[in-house]
């Protein structure tokens, strides 16, 4: 599975990103350890209370654990991987939480450690940890027979469209899917070789050129939002004026916003309202089933947590009337019966449990089967209008090179490509989806 982790602080901050319901259709807290508190926001406060007492800024370490898309992970497989990663950095016995969060259909963990020893009241030092998280990643790969990603593999094969937090929140306000604006930005740089051609070629896919506050190229979005160029394409920055040359001659970003508004959205306001609204009518069913599922899911996990529970109450019970008191107690602890019947009733105990974990893992793997099949369609819905839109955004850069005569050319391909998106809705099975990205 992948790790990807972080020294940080702001611990509100993330307990309440580990108790998001609203972003995540499911939220499980596995574990509290080593805390006063038995809750996340609570062990939260005490970590940060507990550094307060020392000199250390970034006191918590934060990991999230992604298995591979398809895979149903076992428990004890991220429990597994959690011991890895503290015997490779030293942070065995630290407080800790565990959080499983669930969306789209897949299942991920984020683990919380806090980095203060409560004993010597000093920060654990985690020198290197990226490539030593690197390595545990690479064996939980091996160990469960996963196909291993290239970029794992070869640091020089990694995606180069990964985008940090701050960059995947733009996308999301824009309206776009993250790892297509970089996809976008790159295949622009690969077929240009200057300025112009470059800029046309964004333009064409609803970016913007433009002169960032830095006097750097930026790349301004229909909506507003502006991505630093170089980080888009995975360049330096010299590296790309190199071949753009000085962003000076560009508009700054309140300029091509304002040509934007003054140029081009009158061209695609209407066109792109019509293609986001046919967009909403082809999801709305998918989004209706996306949340029946998600409420039939929650109701039988608690179903199965409460019946798991009255049976073990049962059973504890039953396992403890075998151990007889009173005269009959202490002969049974001279003849050594007590023992044998304690150890009986660990091994039984044991077995409830796995019994247990292991029908409750099967549960999840049947719901996250019908969630992927419904992720599905909401993924080819998605793809169908984006291209959809993409196509608006290619003809209103070339619509400045046409005169105002052949607008209606515009129109007319507008509307057949309308009407066969509405086919093709009509067409597509109803069964589940999310407006949100």
């Amino acid at each position: 599975m992948i790790l990807k982790a972080s020294q940080r602080s702001g611990a509100a901050q993330l307990g309440q990103h580990l108790l998001n319901s609203r972003d995540n259709e499911h939220v499980e807290v596995h574990e509290v350890r080593g805390f006063m508190s038995e809750n996340v926001m609570g062990a939260m406060k005490e970590a940060e209370a507990m550094a307060k007492g020392t000199r250390c800024k970034q006191y918590l370490f934060s990991v999230s654990l992604n298995p591979p898309e398809t895979e149903n992970v076992a428990i004890e497989v991220f429990e597994g991987a959690l011991a890895s990663i503290e015997e490779k950095l030293g942070l065995q016995g630290q407080p800790r939480m565990v959080v499983f969060h669930e969306k789209e259909g897949r299942r991920h963990a984020h683990a919380v450690w806090s980095r203060i020893d409560a004993e010597t009241m000093t920060a654990k030092q985690l020198s290197f940890f990226k490539s030593k998280l690197r390595e545990v990643s690479k064996q939980l790969y091996l160990e469960n027979g996963w196909k291993m990603p290239s970029g794992l593999m070869d640091s020089k094969a990694r995606d180069p469209r990964n985008f940090t937090l701050d960059e995947w929140q733009q996308a999301k306000r824009a309206g776009l899917d993250a790892k297509s604006v970089k996809g976008i930005a790159q295949e622009c740089w690969a077929v240009s070789d200057n300025a112009q051609t470059f800029a046309h070629a964004l333009e064409e896919r609803g970016l913007y050129l433009a002169k960032g506050d830095r006097r750097s190229h930026v790349a301004v979005t229909y909506e507003g939002e502006v991505f630093a160029l170089s980080r888009l394409i995975g360049v330096k920055t010299k590296d790309v004026t190199a071949r753009l040359g000085k962003a000076d001659s560009l508009r700054s970003v309140e300029e091509t916003k304002a040509h934007i508004a003054n140029a081009i959205a009158p061209r695609l306001d209407g066109f792109l309202k019509e293609a986001k609204r046919m967009a909403r009518d082809a999801l709305k069913p998918l989004a209706e089933k996306k949340k029946e599922l998600q409420l039939a899911h929650a109701e039988e996990r608690q179903r199965m947590a409460k019946g798991q529970r009255e049976r073990w109450q049962c059973e504890t019970k039953e396992r403890a009337s075998r151990l007889r008191t009173g005269v009959r107690g202490l002969w049974d602890r001279l003849t050594g019966d007590h023992a044998k019947m304690i150890k009986k009733n660990e091994f039984e105990a044991y077995h409830a449990l796995r019994r247990d974990r292991d029908q409750r893992q099967a549960m999840l793997n049947a719901q996250h089967a019908e969630r992927r099949k419904l992720q599905e369609q909401i993924k080819q819905t998605r793809e169908r209008h984006a291209r959809q839109i993409l196509s608006l955004h290619n003809q209103a850069a070339n619509y400045r090179l046409m005169r105002d005569g052949n607008q209606q050319s515009i129109r007319s391909e507008f509307s057949r490509s309308a009407g066969q998106a509405r086919e093709q809705s009509r067409s597509a099975p109803t069964r589940g989806l999310e407006l949100g990205r």
